[in-house]
């Protein structure tokens, strides 16, 4: 383990422990549940005028275009906020990605938002967790980078996306081209574990709805000239879930449709959430999913529209990757910190980054936990301690520590 040097002590000796508290009850305050575009609206400029203190171009994207499947089977657009990018020293040579979310689960009907200290070194609050708190550890890292020497030799871009909550959809191109030749990202998600254990190999994750077409009739006189459409989505929520195995998980998660007792009804909407472990999984899905889709067509009498797909591909660590975490570890030890790691189900943008060929850590976030509940919460002091890991971790970076 490298002990800190002078340099780097110095790096975090400015760090603003208050000030960055004071921006996380600020931005918990602001509602930004995904699609609350007003909420959002205000999050982004509020961001816009925080990132204004590196020496960069602050920018605010339009969302790519989305759509979802309404419960009527029609294909609709969906709405997103604009992401936030921050570009520091665009024509350096070695240049970096750090990534976070503005977006919360809750939406302004919710009763959670609002802030309470739950004692000295704690604090529930919306988003606080998840990732408010990360955002201000990016923040103050890159304010503490910039003291470092070996700063002006480096390049870096920031991307705060409004859509991460719900898949990134509208934000998925602009993560593949900010990730395009990047040294190394570090994605600002909190912590795996309380304690601070960061994730490692993660699984994918995709979404789809299927629109399934029968044929109404009446259920009393001639039920016989009806193609009950609920059923034959029934019948593939129950096929998929027993394509489960032990590479792959498959969630049905909800049927629209129906209407009326006495009418066999022609409409139905299944959607469901798959979770691959490996890419092959994944791969193998799709023909899986055809082979159902085909044959729930022909025993039903029906026709089925699919929408969607992966939309994070499965994210194993390779050797950069474990590169990249023994450095952050290190960093940790010289802290004070103990970092260690552990594979998980949960899903974010580092999947869609290490897609790219980067590799790159996803929890350099705060401490907390109980996330996208009412109890979420964060460990105050952890904004500073994070802080430092990511400003000596990114110091160290820029020494060429990966090569």
């Amino acid at each position: 383990m490298k002990q800190l040097t002078d340099e780097e002590r110095a790096l975090i000796t400015e760090i603003d422990q208050q000030g960055m508290l004071a921006a996380v009850e600020l931005w918990a305050d602001i509602n930004s549940g995904t699609g609350h575009l007003p909420g959002l609206a205000r999050m982004a400029e509020e961001l816009s005028t925080a990132f204004s203190a590196l020496p960069g171009e602050v920018s605010l994207i339009d969302p790519a275009p989305v759509t979802t499947i309404a419960a009527d089977g029609q294909e609709v657009p969906r709405e997103n906020g604009q992401h936030l990018v921050c570009r520091v020293r665009p024509d350096a040579p070695r240049r970096f990605l750090l990534t976070g979310h503005m977006d919360t689960v809750y939406p302004p009907d919710h009763p959670f938002q609002s802030i309470t200290w739950l004692d000295d070194d704690t604090i529930n609050g919306p988003g606080t967790a998840d990732m408010k708190g990360g955002i201000a550890v990016i923040l103050e890292a890159l304010k503490a980078f910039e003291r470092s020497p070996h700063a002006a030799e480096i390049g870096y871009d920031v991307m705060i996306n409004s859509d991460e909550e719900t898949g990134s959809l509208s934000s998925s191109a602009l993560i593949h081209e900010l990730a395009q030749g990047k040294y190394a990202a570090l994605t600002y998600e909190p912590s795996a574990r309380p304690e601070g254990t960061l994730a490692h190999a993660r699984g994918g994750s995709g979404n789809y709805a299927v629109t399934v077409t029968g044929q109404s009739a009446h259920a009393g006189r001639n039920p016989q000239d009806g193609r009950n459409a609920i059923v034959a989505a029934a019948d593939l929520a129950v096929r998929l879930k027993a394509a489960q195995h032990a590479s792959i998980s498959i969630n049905p998660a909800k049927i629209d449709g129906g209407g009326a007792n006495n009418v066999v009804p022609d409409h139905a909407v299944l959607r469901f959430n798959i979770r691959p472990k490996t890419t092959a999984a994944a791969e193998q899905f799709e023909k899986t999913l055809a082979q159902l889709i085909t044959a729930i067509e022909t025993e039903h009498d029906v026709s089925l529209s699919l929408h969607g797909g992966i939309s994070r591909p499965p994210k194993p660590v390779d050797a950069q990757a474990e590169k990249l975490f023994a450095l952050v570890r290190d960093v940790g030890a010289a802290l004070g910190q103990n970092i260690d790691w552990q594979d998980t189900g949960g899903v974010c943008d580092g999947n869609n980054v290490a897609a790219c060929g980067v590799p790159v850590i996803d929890t350099m976030g705060v401490r907390g936990g109980k996330i996208h509940s009412p109890q979420e919460f964060m460990i105050v002091p952890s904004l500073s301690e994070r802080a430092a890991l990511s400003a000596i971790t990114l110091h160290r970076l820029a020494s060429g520590a990966l090569a």
